[in-house]
């Protein structure tokens, strides 16, 4: 839901009702995770997509209904399934996927949930996925928990667990009521170390694909907001100093584009120890040798060197600073998300896998 929040916040602010679609539960190769979300306004708008343009035509009718009577739906398509087949889910796999109405009277805690997303606090969205009239829900946040949806102490302070990990998941709960938990975690952060015109690239690309990007570098001449409009932070101090106060955590990734010892030394020692999950630095072969023999000269180890991406990024032949951001996006992805980077024609198996273990993956079911 948070792809499309701004207009979903657009029409509640005047009044319009509209009917939400999100995937709870896939199995093997699904073409969305879950949390992919489609919405359907009363005057026919659709914002977002749940299959990547599989089903959405189906769900459109069936969120035009969930408009006209205010009965929340369950939906699953297969590709088992004749009528799964007919609306085109060919490309495999299982979605469920849950159809609500949001209006004023239909979740009346919409706006105040919409703005602690939007301001990067981690919350969870609890809705009960019963085929309803009324369907009932529960807002649980670190220290409070609101709605008309009554649940077990057990349940909220396990949900709450969840809400520390850190992680944005889709899963369904199992208990007295089965409900759906959407968990919204603030976006993960990148750190761009050096203002240079890669790390201009880098922001745009780092922006769109999800993170809240911040750029450090010590000269106020180069590390200005018209320089990074795509930034949602420029910040002027050296690049060390930063790093130890920021907050770093598994999610955290970190580019180092200064290639200056001066910066890249005392700053790649702090980073090799912390808990990012992501760090590159910028360089040829030959300043990455120089830099690995000056961190070893002090007390950076064996282990910690090895955690260190460099030369940073994926041999895509990149030229051009944007060809060079898309390079380094996509080792992070591959790092964070623990896979080969191999063409996907010379792998089998499924195409969308789960992360790895201890990285707060969806729940999925398995059939």
């Amino acid at each position: 839901m948070r792809d499309i929040l701004t207009g979903l916040e657009a029409w509640f602010d005047r009044d319009e009702t509209f009917a939400l679609a999100t995937v709870v539960r896939t199995w093997k190769s699904s073409p969305r995770a879950p949390g992919a979300a489609m919405a359907v306004s009363e005057s026919g708008e659709v914002l977002g997509s749940v299959s990547g343009g599989c089903v959405e035509s189906t769900l459109y009718e069936t969120a035009r209904d969930v408009l006209a009577d205010g009965r929340s739906r369950t939906e699953v398509f297969c590709v088992a399934d004749d009528d799964a087949i007919g609306v085109g889910l060919t490309c495999g796999g299982t979605i469920e996927v849950f159809v609500q109405r949001i209006g004023r009277h239909d979740f009346p805690g919409f706006a105040d949930a919409a703005r602690r997303i939007r301001g990067g606090e981690s919350i969870a969205v609890l809705t009960e996925t019963g085929d309803d009239s009324r369907t009932r829900r529960c807002v649980i946040t670190e220290d409070k928990t609101s709605g008309d949806l009554e649940l077990p102490e057990d349940d909220i302070e396990n949900v709450r667990r969840r809400l520390d990990a850190g992680e944005s998941l889709v899963y369904q709960l199992q208990s007295e009521t089965v409900c759906m938990v959407e968990i919204f975690a603030p976006p993960p952060r990148m750190y761009i170390f050096g203002a240079i015109d890669f790390a201009a690239a880098m922001c745009t690309l780092g922006a769109f694909a999800g993170y809240h990007v911040t750029v450090i570098d010590a000269r106020a001449v180069f590390a200005t907001r018209a320089r990074f409009p795509d930034a949602d932070d420029v910040v002027v101090v050296w690049p060390h100093r930063f790093l130890e106060t920021a907050p770093v955590d598994r999610r955290t990734v970190l580019a180092v584009l200064t290639h200056d010892e001066k910066f890249d030394i005392p700053l790649l020692e702090l980073a090799l120890r912390s808990d990012a999950a992501y760090i590159g630095a910028m360089g040829s072969r030959a300043t990455h040798e120089r830099r690995v023999a000056l961190l070893r000269e002090q007390g950076t180890t064996a282990a910690e060197l090895a955690r260190l991406h460099s030369p940073i990024g994926l041999d895509l032949g990149a030229r051009t600073p944007e060809e060079t951001a898309v390079s380094i996006l996509a080792e992070m992805m591959k790092t964070t998300r623990g896979t080969t980077g191999l063409e996907l024609q010379l792998l089998s198996g499924p195409i969308h896998r789960d992360a790895p273990a201890g990285t707060g993956r969806p729940l999925e079911c398995t059939a």
